[in-house]
């Protein structure tokens, strides 16, 4: 579906009269677009070229002396279409595919060879940045959700690893003339791998594939498996961009919990992509996993629907939080999305213009173990979760809160213990604002850190009788309290009537 409208919106720039650049992550991926693009346009005089490792130098050559006079009309390449030896001669369109796979700084070179340049962005799971920006109008944003005819949701298994399910695995699809992707994603231990495949799936054609292959090794490779002469490629994640290989229908990925959630869903995207039904078996190891790595493994496993790849794509951005629009950060923490530096710079800017005065908005950092969040089954859309929890970053008094902790109830209910803790460190930085406190943060496990704070003769005296062992140090402008034993149920209601009762306001009644 996305090369389509690559296609489409190629043609549309070259009978125009302009140049297009396809911006692609990996060789393969470049030579498989040119077969396409070739035979899409062969009943017309547009001259394709091409750029990347597996082209020879002479070709090379000329292609680039075509796209400096305008006799070239598309050309595709890797990471070789931003060498400064690229000059084009009247660039119209860029189209990035697989947008995932690029930085910031590769997407905007090529923006930055013209003035004004159309840019056409396309992934299956787009980058937390990228996926904020879209969400928040500064970029268009368009999605295709009816699956080819005849597509099926492929089967997606998570299990600890066993070998016996793997050899089940192959065996199963070899039965029905099929083939397998097995991704091991370390070039070190990698042809040991394929040996021992060989051993215990005996009569199985396996081939190695990696990046760190000769050009024309990989080359082999990848064709001996696209004519179907290879049944088992025993590759790195290279494969996960693209690659359009109808009669493979069985993926197995060893160490999936190493995988980010797009890697995964790109990954299971290269199965299925026929009649037949397609199944990924993604393992983890038999031992316990991070915290992060069982979301991500659960996220792909309960959205295996077609189409599912942008609610996939939003909840990585609910995980890992959306990147900044005028830095190179593609993913951070949800209280500093980037689109909210950019409309805060704007305010300032035009209060500045119009003579108003500008408010300081002061970053307050809040480091407490506790498990704040607004669970999935309480706010079941992504979209609305990271909505909320934007405006819950950007309240600034306690008016706002109240509103927005009403809207809260009044819309999905009341909230679970973990959206009460949210909605309670919402608070306590209001608070931490009107004290002029920047951080408040747990170290060492038992000690609470707050600065900068300055106490006064009568604050100091109910420090001491407080909070024996706390520490004040005048010159770093920090306090440290330590924390009772056993730690407060509400670690927030804690830490705001023990700093309210310091200076000299309730928590309860400032909030």
């Amino acid at each position: 579906g996305k090369t389509e409208v690559a296609v489409r919106a190629a043609a549309k720039a070259v009978f125009d009269g302009a140049q297009v650049a396809v911006l692609v992550p990996t060789t393969i991926l470049a030579q498989q677009h040119a077969e396409t693009f070739r035979e899409r346009f062969a009943g017309f005089p547009v001259r394709i070229g091409v750029l990347s490792r597996f082209v020879p130098e002479a070709e090379r050559r000329r292609v680039l002396a075509g796209v400096a006079d305008g006799t070239v009309d598309i050309v595709i390449g890797t990471h070789a279409l931003l060498a400064p030896s690229v000059r084009f001669h009247d660039l119209g369109l860029v189209v990035v595919d697989e947008e995932q796979r690029f930085g910031v700084r590769h997407k905007e070179r090529l923006k930055h060879l013209r003035a004004s340049v159309d840019v056409l962005t396309m992934s299956a799971t787009p980058i937390p940045r990228t996926l904020e920006m879209a969400l928040s109008g500064i970029r268009d944003l368009s999605v295709i959700e009816t699956p080819p005819e005849d597509r099926q949701p492929v089967v997606t298994v998570v299990q600890p690893f066993d070998e016996a399910q793997v050899v089940l695995a192959i065996r199963r699809e070899l039965l029905r003339d099929g083939q397998v992707f097995y991704v091991h994603n370390d070039v070190g231990t990698i042809d040991d791998v394929a040996a021992h495949l060989g051993e215990v799936v005996p009569g199985a054609r396996i081939a190695v594939a990696h990046g760190q292959m000769e050009e024309r090794d990989l080359e082999t490779a990848m064709l001996r498996f696209w004519e179907r002469e290879v049944d088992v490629l025993v590759c790195t994640t290279i494969i996960e961009s693209g690659l359009d290989v109808p009669n493979a229908n069985t993926l197995i990925v060893e160490r999936a919990d190493l995988l980010g959630l797009g890697q995964l869903h790109q990954l299971r995207g290269r199965v299925g992509r026929s009649s037949e039904r397609g199944y990924a078996y993604l393992f983890h190891p038999v031992e316990a996993m991070t915290e992060l790595a069982h979301e991500r493994l659960a996220t792909i496993a309960e959205r295996s629907r077609l189409g599912s790849g942008l609610a996939i794509a939003m909840r990585d951005l609910e995980l890992r939080g959306a990147g900044a629009v005028i830095g190179a950060e593609q993913s951070g923490q949800v209280a500093a999305v980037g689109f909210d530096a950019y409309t805060e710079l704007l305010r300032e800017e035009i209060a500045r213009l119009g003579g108003e005065p500008v408010v300081e908005t002061r970053e307050i950092r809040v480091d407490l173990p506790v498990d704040a969040h607004l669970p999935e089954p309480y706010v079941p859309e992504s979209a609305v979760r990271l909505d909320l929890y934007r405006r819950l970053a950007a309240v600034r008094d306690a008016a706002t809160l109240r509103d927005l902790e009403a809207e809260l109830a009044d819309r999905f209910g009341p909230p679970p213990p973990p959206a009460r803790r949210l909605t309670a460190l919402a608070a306590l930085k209001v608070l931490l604002d009107r004290w002029g406190i920047d951080e408040v943060a747990v170290v060492r496990g038992d000690r609470l850190r707050v600065q900068p704070v300055e106490l006064g003769e009568a604050a100091q005296v109910r420090l001491a009788r407080l909070h024996p062992g706390a520490q004040l140090k005048p010159g770093a402008r920090s306090l440290v309290l330590p924390l009772p034993r056993p730690r407060p149920d509400d670690l927030v209601a804690w830490v705001s009537g023990a700093l309210g009762e310091l200076l000299g306001t309730s928590g309860r009644r400032a909030a």
